[in-house]
């Protein structure tokens, strides 16, 4: 019994090590990482739900940043997103920014579409196009809001009596 017990316990002990090591190689690999160098940038949005710090930056799809920091204006009680993109990347002075989802369940991510103007945002620049993220539940609740109200509508001969 007790070379059972033994034999049980080392085996529970692998598996700990085994999920530790998995733990260990999925936060040091998982694409999150903060990026280093480059040109520092900022925006400011109505909402950023669901963004996070280390997020990615994409243009057109592909990662070419991260999130650096997030923090309210206390000025305009905006949020200010900074975010680094890498030293290839030269974006014109009116490109527009938007927080955008990678999926119906999927994380967020700060998408931005290059504008065409010849001059070229500086480190430390500020993207002021801005588009914040959008809630799914307040699209749900509008949708279901419309269609109850579309509903009653139909029961009173179409005409809203106020």
């Amino acid at each position: 019994m007790k070379g059972r017990s033994l034999a049980e316990l080392l085996a529970g002990f692998l598996v700990l090590v085994v999920a530790g090591g998995f733990l260990a190689y999925a936060m040091l690999h998982g694409g999150r990482t903060p990026q280093t160098g480059g040109t520092e940038l900022a925006a400011e949005f109505d909402r950023v739900d669901g963004l996070a710090s280390g997020a990615d930056v994409r243009i057109a799809g592909v990662r070419v940043g991260s999130i650096t920091g997030l923090r309210i204006n206390p000025e305009t009680f905006r949020a200010e997103v900074t975010f680094r993109v890498g030293s290839e990347i030269r974006l014109p002075t009116d490109s527009s920014a938007e927080i955008t989802s990678e999926g119906l369940l999927g994380g967020k991510y700060l998408s931005i579409v290059p504008g065409g103007s010849e001059r070229l945002l500086a480190d430390g620049g500020r993207i002021t196009e801005t588009q914040g993220s959008v809630s799914l539940e307040s699209l749900l609740g509008r949708f279901i809001f419309s269609v109850t109200q579309m509903n009653s509508g139909g029961q009173n001969g179409g005409t809203n009596a106020q």
